[in-house]
């Protein structure tokens, strides 16, 4: 199958033409229209160098909030209440904690690059990107950042500075979500770690049709 360019139109090709590993189309831009075109059509960009690529894996990896796993572990912890949790206080902050986290999955470097953290925080200027924090006294311990559409919410990346901060900031957030009515959380491509959390595998076809029963018309 041919990898397709994205040229300066505002367009992807049918989900259904990607490479078996998800990969559909390379190029065009981060403007907000384009963002927003490829999270409704349930696209996510990934970079790999300066290019961007644009994925949509089959099966796709989701979490139905109501299906949320919480370790006894981490009842205790929230009991106990090490952290403060808070939403969009300090999105910048949050994407770049993200931007600088080592992980193990990428000895090569983030793949939030500057041109990444300026159109996310433009989302978010713009209320389509939100951000979860934890807290750690005055310290950022944590947090996590993706964009919200209708009753969907399109996970990005998150990042610990302090042990299960992220964890925390993830379950406090989620529970929030299922409050204002989010059916979907969009994982994107498997871990183990959210597996923990009650995330599971379904085919693309399947997240599709929900994204066309979840997501506002236009």
């Amino acid at each position: 199958m041919a990898l397709f360019a994205l040229q300066g139109e505002l367009i992807f090709p049918p989900v259904h033409l990607a490479e078996p590993d998800g990969l559909l189309a390379m190029g065009g831009d981060l403007s907000t229209e384009r963002l927003l075109l490829a999270y409704r059509s349930g696209i996510f960009p990934w970079y790999e160098g300066d290019i961007p690529l644009w994925w949509c894996p089959n099966p796709r990896f989701v979490l139905f909030p109501g299906k949320l796993k919480v370790s006894k572990t981490m009842r205790q912890l929230i009991k106990k209440e090490v952290f403060r949790f808070s939403t969009n206080t300090c999105f910048r902050s949050v994407i770049r904690g993200c931007k600088t986290s080592l992980r193990k999955d990428q000895p090569g470097g983030t793949w939030i690059t500057d041109e990444v953290e300026e159109a996310y925080c433009l989302l978010h200027e713009k209320g389509y990107a939100h951000s979860a924090e934890a807290w750690m006294g005055d310290e950022l311990a944590g947090g996590l950042y993706g964009i919200k559409l209708g009753k969907v919410f399109f996970g990005e990346s998150m990042f610990s500075r302090q042990s299960n901060a992220s964890k925390f900031a993830f379950i406090r957030y989620v529970e929030q979500l299922k409050q204002e009515g989010i059916d979907l959380i969009d994982c994107q491509v498997y871990t183990a770690h959210l597996e923990s959390f009650g995330a599971e595998m379904i085919a693309r076809e399947i997240f599709m049709k929900k994204l066309g029963q979840l997501l506002p018309a236009g």
